[in-house]
């Protein structure tokens, strides 16, 4: 069973509102090891994302995914907008112009993404940024089986991505502002990491 672009548009809208419901969550993490601006930038882009796909929702779910992709690369300042545009871009190129989305193609799309995000943001597991949530995400969804559905791929790669984001909260942060703090910001989970989780568990609620 595969996914159409209103079925991609509807996992983007069940995301905004987990973002909404998050945001001062996500400015508290951030505010400890950071600006404090990541739960007010995510919320101001995936509100900008609805408001997009009211307008029109792209034919295919890599414009759907383009369509997210440019409006948090114009709308989301700090890293969030960059890394996560940099995620929906990769992944709305690997979707080419299938109508439909499928297991095998969500598991390229998700790869695809965490390729994206470390060739721009240059982290590696281990580095307490959203990398940390994402490789397990990858690794869970790909070694699902083959019966699988959108929902249960899903599923399992926000469970890893939880675990993942928990992970960062004893590490000491490499990269971005946070790694400014050294052994202070150990204690602290990255927000990126959490809203990563996030996002993955909307998606897989909305595909259910």
């Amino acid at each position: 069973m595969g996914c159409s672009s209103e079925g991609v548009a509807a996992a983007l809208r069940a995301a905004a509102e987990v973002v909404a419901e998050h945001r001062s969550e996500l400015v508290e993490l951030d505010r400890a090891i950071g600006d404090g601006d990541h739960g007010e930038n995510m919320s101001r882009g995936f509100t900008a994302i609805v408001s997009a796909l009211e307008t029109e929702v792209p034919a295919t779910p890599a414009g759907v995914a383009k369509l997210a992709a440019t409006t948090l690369i114009s709308k989301v300042g700090g890293a969030a907008g960059p890394l996560y545009g940099t995620a929906f871009l990769r992944a709305s190129t690997r979707l080419g112009d299938a109508d439909s989305l499928d297991v095998p193609l969500l598991v390229a799309a998700l790869q695809a993404a965490l390729d994206g995000v470390q060739a721009r943001g240059k982290a590696v597991g281990g580095d307490a940024t959203m990398v940390d949530a994402l490789i397990p995400a990858v690794s869970a969804a790909e070694a699902c089986p083959a019966d699988a559905s959108i929902a249960d791929v899903l599923t399992a790669a926000a469970d890893a991505a939880d675990r993942g984001a928990e992970s960062t909260v004893d590490l000491v942060p490499r990269k971005g502002r946070a790694s400014y703090l050294g052994e202070r910001a150990v204690g602290h989970m990255d927000p990126g990491a959490r809203s990563t989780a996030l996002l993955l568990r909307a998606f897989a609620e909305a595909a259910r």
